[in-house]
C-alpha cells in the first residue's frame, strides 16, 4: 500500500506539505554513505493530483497510515509516559535525537557518522508479507526550532517485489532495496510536512521510506520517538 496519509481539508494538507523527487548522493559527498537516498531539493506545492494520490480509503489499515498530530506533552510528565493513555501499553520509548539547522536529512550512521539518507526502519525485522504489520512511530518536535518529516510514497513491500521480483516473499525489504531501485533510474515521489515545535506525526517508518530534516531552518530542533500499535486517530489531526 502506498503513502496514506490522514487529513480533513485539501487546503490544510496544501499549506503542511510539498512533493519533491529524489536522487542517489554524489559519491564524492564525505557526509553521506554510499548509494544514500537524498531529496532532489526542488520542492513544489501539492497540485490535486498529489492530495488525490495520498487520499487513503474508507477503511485503511492502521498500521500503515500517516497522521499529523500534537502529542498530549504536558509540564511535568516524563517522556517516557507519555504514551501511557494512547492505547498500547506496550509502546516503547525509543529516546531523543537532536539535529543541526539546515540539514536535509537527520539521521547518521552512528558507527561512522555519516548521514544514511531516507530509510526504513528496521526495529520490528519482518519479512516481506508481513511488513505492512510494523509498529508505527510517534515523533514528536520538542524544538526550539521546526522540522519536516519526508516520507516516500511507494512502499518498501512494492519496493521489494521491483528489486527481487523472483524471491520478494523470502526477504526482508530493507533501505537497501531502494537504493537500488533509485540507482537504477526508477522514480520515487516524496513529500515533506512542515512540524512546528510541539507537533509531531505518527507514521509506519518501518514501510515507509522517510528521514527528518531541518531544510533552511535556522534553529537546531530536538525530536522525542516512541514506537507503537496506535489505533488511527488516537491523536487529533492537525492537517
Amino acid at each position: 500500500m502506498p503513502l496514506y496519509i490522514a487529513y480533513g481539508a485539501p487546503s490544510a494538507l496544501r499549506a503542511r506539505c510539498q512533493v519533491a523527487t529524489v536522487r542517489t548522493a554524489p559519491a564524492e559527498d564525505p557526509d553521506y554513505e554510499p548509494g544514500a537516498v537524498v531529496p532532489t531539493g526542488r520542492w513544489h506545492p501539492m497540485t490535486d493530483t498529489d492530495i488525490k494520490a495520498v487520499t487513503a480509503p474508507r477503511r485503511p489499515l492502521d498500521s500503515t497510515l500517516v497522521e499529523i498530530v500534537r502529542p498530549p506533552l504536558r509540564e511535568g510528565l516524563p517522556l517516557e509516559d507519555l504514551t501511557r493513555p494512547l492505547g498500547d501499553p506496550n509502546a516503547v520509548y525509543l529516546g531523543q535525537a537532536l539535529a543541526d539547522p539546515d540539514m536535509t536529512t537527520t539521521t547518521d550512521n552512528h558507527q561512522d557518522g555519516r548521514l544514511i539518507g531516507l530509510h526504513l526502519d528496521n526495529w520490528d525485522k519482518l519479512q516481506y508479507a508481513d511488513k505492512h504489520t510494523g509498529r508505527r512511530r510517534l515523533c514528536l518536535n520538542l524544538g526550539p526550532g521546526s522540522r519536516y518529516i519526508i516520507l516516500g510514497v511507494i512502499d518498501a513491500q512494492a519496493v521489494c517485489r521491483a528489486v527481487h521480483p523472483d524471491d520478494h516473499t523470502q526477504r526482508h525489504p530493507h533501505t537497501d532495496d531502494y537504493r537500488t531501485y533509485v540507482a537504477s533510474g526508477q522514480p520515487i515521489r516524496i513529500i515533506r510536512a512542515h512540524l512546528a515545535p510541539g507537533e509531531g506525526y505518527v507514521a509506519p517508518t518501518e514501510y515507509l521510506l522517510h528521514d527528518g530534516s531541518t531544510d533552511g531552518q535556522d534553529d537546531p530542533s530536538a525530536a522525542a520517538f516512541w514506537l507503537g500499535h496506535w489505533p488511527r486517530s488516537t491523536l487529533p489531526s492537525l492537517a
